[in-house]
């Protein structure tokens, strides 16, 4: 019997265990099911019972210190309707509607409440709060708050830098852009208050938990040099109407360290408008909008085949002027035959036969690799929402005519910042850089948290690099980037052209194009390098003429700013 005793102690506690848990299971059936409105009612009056103190969104800097984005003051009106009567409440309706501009109904509707406290208006201007304390009304009160404020822009009617920074809604988030990249950092942490005053500085309890201080968000100072932004908005904008262009970017960037120095796009939009503008404005094209890049690409193209020793600078063959590939005529842009020509001579023309020529030389797979080690297919990983990229099919999809036609840009596509941080391969000796717009983060304690610089991978060799820089010198001197020349950088400057057919209905539009310029200087230790790019001008409409001059007026203005020597 005594053997059995204690297994008798284990079976009884097992069961006094057994009940408690269903005891307790049935408890929170009971609150979570049947109680379940009970609960929500509850929760909801507990946050009622303190208002949020939001916290500092973090100011914008450019480079150079200078305030792209900071917050000016407003106030938010509020009530505590239960410390207002209802023999009070049409009264005080009364006297607060002309200031807030809301109808005496409107108010006395949101006092007919026992709530503790009530927003009656958000943001209003100093000018209305200061109204308000001279009315000096019970149960009501203002709470100091911020709203974002953007700097005007190169352009009337815009903000600096308006689709790179995106903007902040009236909640305080931030959408696009820097703003929407960055938002939890810009954001901060909101704190809490249980007790405020009235505008007739009474106290106003609302319980008794405690204050909880909000921590502001963090400050970001970019790359961005804001003199040069404000050329390259109006550089870009004059451009876009003098040829009459549906729209154009402009993007210029520090080759060794990927640290974006001006970001433009036309048209743009106000970002303290934010609320009354079409949302299609606030897509960034640099981004967020893939195109085929054109002629651009045989920078890539012709690199990948240096690299892999297929050709050299001076290969030299007999260009027809058309290639027949997978049953296809491909021709050049001018529809001619130039005959022996150079690699060099192919770039300088941007013949697309000699593109193809260089792409069957090196063949389908080192071809299609070289794209992908260009960073084509990808995102670059840029500090800026919303970035977009269209992955390359796998290469046993592709024909041969697809093959042929992505030597020359067409039939693949990528983004704007997606192409120059592939031709900046070139500009830096040979390897793909990560571009960024922030340079560093400041936190609510004035610390700082630099961001780095950081290369992705070396693509090419530094010779081939170095060929193919000399190579782009051509296009300038000899080719078809004459109009990017500047007086004192003579044989400094290279640059590559680019007039690409935009896709329609399975086919390609008629008498519209999308025309583009790179270049970089000086050739051998490059400051900068800009990419420009104009949709569907109507005036002209190849790359030489509709791309290069804008980059050429940007240019020498950051010669000027930066005082570069040749």
């Amino acid at each position: 019997m005594h053997g059995l005793e204690p297994r008798g102690r284990i079976l009884t506690l097992m069961a006094l265990v057994l009940s408690a848990y269903l005891v307790l299971l049935g408890r929170l059936v009971y609150w979570q099911v049947w109680r379940h409105g009970d609960m929500a009612q509850l929760a909801a009056a507990y946050h009622d019972d303190t208002i949020t103190l939001p916290a500092v969104r973090g100011n914008i800097l450019d480079r150079n210190g200078a305030l792209l984005v900071t917050n000016t003051p407003v106030f938010s009106i509020f009530a505590s309707p239960d410390l207002i009567s209802a023999t009070e409440r049409q009264d005080i309706a009364a006297r607060l509607a002309p200031v807030l501009g809301l109808g005496p109904d409107d108010i006395q509707a949101k006092l007919a409440t026992t709530r503790k406290f009530v927003y009656l208006a958000r943001r209003v201007p100093a000018s209305v709060a200061s109204q308000l304390d001279q009315l000096r009304l019970p149960g009501v009160g203002k709470i100091a708050e911020t709203q974002r404020a953007y700097v005007d822009g190169g352009v009337t009617g815009t903000t600096l830098a308006a689709n790179l920074l995106g903007f902040a809604n009236d909640e305080g988030k931030g959408n696009y852009g820097i703003e929407g990249y960055y938002n939890r950092a810009l954001s901060g942490q909101a704190g809490f208050e249980a007790t405020v005053r009235d505008l007739a500085n009474q106290p106003i309890v609302l319980s008794d938990r405690q204050r909880r201080e909000p921590v502001d968000g963090t400050t970001l100072q970019l790359s961005l040099d804001g003199t040069i932004q404000v050329v390259a908005e109006r550089a870009l904008a004059e451009g876009v109407q003098k040829y009459e262009a549906e729209s154009g970017s402009l993007i210029i960037m520090e080759p060794q360290t990927g640290r974006i120095v001006a970001w433009a796009d036309v048209p743009s939009y106000n970002a303290n408008d934010f609320a009354t503008t079409p949302t299609s404005q606030f897509i960034d094209p640099i981004v967020s909008n893939l195109y085929e890049p054109g002629s651009v690409m045989k920078v890539v193209t012709l690199s990948g085949a240096l690299n892999t020793h297929a050709i050299t600078p001076d290969y030299r063959f007999n260009e027809t002027g058309t290639a027949v590939v997978g049953g296809y005529a491909i021709h050049n842009w001018d529809g001619k035959a130039h005959g022996m020509v150079t690699m060099t001579q192919v770039l300088e023309n941007s013949l697309n036969v000699g593109a193809i020529k260089a792409e069957q030389l090196e063949g389908p797979a080192n071809f299609y690799q070289s794209l992908q080690r260009f960073g084509i297919g990808v995102p670059t990983g840029v500090d800026v929402a919303a970035e977009t990229a269209a992955p390359l099919a796998d290469l046993a999809h592709w024909k041969a005519s697809q093959l042929a036609t992505a030597a020359f840009g067409q039939g693949v596509d990528a983004t704007a910042i997606e192409m120059l941080a592939a031709i900046n391969v070139v500009a830096t000796g040979g390897n793909l850089v990560w571009p960024h717009v922030v340079d560093d983060m400041i936190d609510s304690q004035g610390v700082h948290h630099p961001v780095r610089p950081r290369i992705v991978r070396q693509v090419v060799s530094p010779k081939t690099a170095q060929q193919m820089q000399q190579m782009m010198v051509g296009v300038v001197e000899h080719g078809s980037g004459f109009a990017a020349r500047i007086d004192g950088f003579k044989n400094r400057i290279a640059g590559k052209t680019g007039t690409a057919s935009i896709p329609e209905n399975g086919g390609y539009a008629k008498n519209e194009t999308i025309g583009s310029f790179v270049g970089f200087l000086p050739v051998d230790h490059p400051q900068f390098i800009m990419l420009v790019i104009t949709r569907k001008p109507k005036v002209l409409f190849e790359g030489a003429y509709v791309a290069a001059p804008i980059w050429k007026t940007v240019a020498s203005a950051l010669i000027t700013q930066w005082q570069i020597a040749p």
